[in-house]
C-alpha cells in the first residue's frame, strides 16, 4: 500500500512538472511541430508495448468514428492547444484551470452518459470558478484581463474532458492500450499537415538538451507515468487517489520556482485552495454503507 501511494505521488509530480517543461519547450519548438514530434515518440512507445498481437482489436464503423474523433479532439487538438497556450500563459494558472477537468467531465457525463449530476457537484463548480476568477485576475477583482494563452488552455481542458468521455464509451468494448495506440496514431497522422499550415515561423531547436527534454517528457509523462498510475490505482482507495491528483497545481508552483525562478504568490495559493477544494467537493462520493458490510 505504501509503495502504491509513493508511485502514485511520483506520477503526480511528473504530471505537475509537465506544465513547466512545456513552457520551456515552446521557447525552442513551434507548437504544432512540438505536438507532432512528441506524438511520434509516444506512438513508438505504444507500438513497443503492443507488440503482442492480442492488443490489436478489430473495430466496427462506430468504433472507428469514435477513435478518429478521439484522435483529432482528445489527442491532437488537446496537445496542440496546450502548447499554443503555454507560449504566453502562466504555467501555474494553466495547471489550476486544467485541475477543474473533473467538474466539466461530470457535467458532460451527465449529458451524454446519463450519469447523475448532484447539488454537491454544482456547489463544487461554483467554488472552483471563484478560485479560477481570483487567480486569473491576480486578486484584482475589479479588472479582468485574460491572457489569450489561457483561452487555449481552456480549450485543452474541454478537449481533455471530451477525451475522457469518448474513452469511457470505447473502454466498454476495447482494451485501453488499443484505444490509446489507435487514437495517438490518428493524432500523429492528423498533425503532420498542420505543422506546415499553422506554424509560422516553423521553429525547431538544434540543442541536444532541448531534444532530450522533448523525448523524455513524451515517453515519461504520456507513457511511463500513465502506465504506473493505471497499474497502482487499483491498490488504493479511489477518493484518496483523486486527492493526490489534485496536488498537480501545487507541484507546478514548486517546479516553477525551482526551474523558472517564478515566485509563488499568495493569490495563487488562495486561488489553488478554492479550486482544489471545489474539485474535491464536486467529485467526493460518500461510501455506500451497505457495500462495506460483509
Amino acid at each position: 500500500m505504501l509503495k502504491a501511494y509513493f508511485l502514485l505521488t511520483i506520477c503526480v509530480v511528473v504530471w505537475g512538472s509537465n506544465f513547466i517543461f512545456g513552457k520551456m519547450l515552446v521557447q525552442d519548438f513551434s507548437p504544432t511541430l512540438l505536438t507532432m514530434v512528441r506524438l511520434v515518440f509516444i506512438v513508438l512507445l505504444l507500438f513497443g508495448l503492443s507488440a503482442n498481437k492480442k492488443h490489436f482489436s478489430k473495430l466496427n464503423k462506430t468504433d472507428l468514428l469514435i477513435v478518429f474523433s478521439l484522435g483529432v479532439i482528445g489527442v491532437f487538438i488537446n496537445q496542440w492547444s496546450f502548447f499554443v497556450g503555454l507560449q504566453t500563459a502562466d504555467p501555474t494558472t494553466s495547471a489550476l484551470i486544467l485541475a477543474t477537468t473533473p467538474i466539466l467531465t461530470s457535467a458532460l457525463a451527465a449529458i451524454f452518459l446519463k450519469e447523475k449530476l448532484t447539488i454537491r457537484m454544482l456547489m463544487g463548480s461554483i467554488v472552483a470558478i471563484i478560485g479560477i476568477y481570483f487567480v486569473v485576475t491576480k486578486g484584482k477583482l475589479s479588472s479582468v484581463h485574460v491572457d489569450k494563452g489561457l483561452l487555449w488552455i481552456v480549450i485543452t481542458m474541454v478537449t481533455f474532458s471530451i477525451m475522457i468521455i469518448l474513452t469511457r464509451l470505447l473502454s466498454q468494448r476495447i482494451a485501453p492500450l488499443t484505444i490509446t495506440l489507435y487514437s495517438n496514431l490518428v493524432g500523429l497522422v492528423v498533425s503532420i499537415p498542420f505543422v506546415f499550415l499553422l506554424d509560422h515561423p516553423l521553429r525547431i531547436s538544434t540543442s541536444m538538451s532541448s531534444w532530450a527534454l522533448l523525448i523524455c517528457t513524451a515517453v515519461v509523462v504520456h507513457g511511463i507515468a500513465t502506465l504506473i498510475w493505471n497499474s497502482n490505482i487499483r491498490h488504493v482507495d479511489a477518493s484518496k487517489a483523486s486527492i493526490l491528483s489534485n496536488l498537480e497545481p501545487f507541484v507546478t508552483m514548486i517546479m516553477g520556482l525551482i526551474l523558472l525562478s517564478k515566485p509563488i504568490t499568495g493569490t495563487e495559493i488562495l486561488g489553488s485552495l478554492f479550486i482544489v477544494g471545489g474539485v474535491v467537493l464536486s467529485t467526493y462520493q460518500r461510501k455506500n454503507k451497505t457495500a462495506t458490510i460483509k
